[in-house]
């Protein structure tokens, strides 16, 4: 339940403009300290996974691999891995929903 509405809130924010989304661009964001929270797909590869989680660990940021790519997809509208939260108010709400 609380799995869908995390979902939920990540069509929320993608709508809102809140995220970036692709490897490239959120590690780029996480180097700026700009993202609050990084989604990355449980089924990506290993090294985009590696990267994704070396990078928001060095910054501090909270990286989350619970969904499948395909959960991740259909929630913003687009085939993507990794995904960046840039917003404080959605990120604390997810990982709430995620993490409990």
């Amino acid at each position: 339940m609380n799995r869908q509405k995390a979902l939920n809130m990540l069509g929320l924010a993608m709508r809102a403009g809140k995220l970036v989304t692709g490897e490239e661009m959120t590690v780029k964001e996480v180097k700026m300290q700009k993202t609050k929270l990084v989604l990355v797909a449980h089924d990506a590869g290993k090294n985009t996974q590696k990267k994704v989680k070396d990078k928001s660990s060095f910054y501090q940021v909270p990286c989350i691999d619970v969904f499948h790519s395909d959960e991740l997809s259909q929630a913003i509208g687009k085939q993507r891995m990794v995904i960046g939260v840039m917003d404080n108010g959605f990120a604390k709400r997810i990982k709430e929903l995620i993490l409990g």
